[in-house]
């Protein structure tokens, strides 16, 4: 079954870009990664640019609304995303908690629908 975790952290508890405490987080990343790949249990996952970057889509009495940024207001920010193919909830709870920013944000977890088309 497949899982998505959401990375939601707050930057300002973050390590500093370019830090020593940001590098070695990059470095938990990276290992993160390769042992999400050697588990057989890697779909996809990506790292997101920042809100600044965001636009928003909504459609209102059949008219497409767009918008900079994020819709809602929030400290905490969507920063990326794994997808995890897991046996179980239990299985992707086991490495969504293996996420460098789970210390400094939230790691939503959510089965990922399949629809039979």
């Amino acid at each position: 079954m497949q899982y998505m975790a959401l990375i939601y952290s707050d930057p300002s508890l973050e390590p500093a870009y370019g830090s020593p405490e940001f590098e070695a987080m990059m470095k938990d990343y990276f290992a993160f990664d390769k042992a999400l790949r050697a588990a057989g249990a890697h779909v996809a996952g990506e790292e997101l640019t920042g809100v600044e970057t965001a636009t928003s889509l909504k459609i209102r009495n059949g008219k497409v609304e767009t918008m900079d940024g994020p819709f809602a207001e929030t400290k905490e920010r969507l920063g990326g995303f794994y997808i995890f193919d897991v046996p179980d909830l239990d299985a992707a709870l086991r490495f969504a908690a293996m996420i460098p920013s789970a210390p400094y944000g939230t790691i939503e977890v959510r089965p990922v629908m399949k629809h039979n088309s």
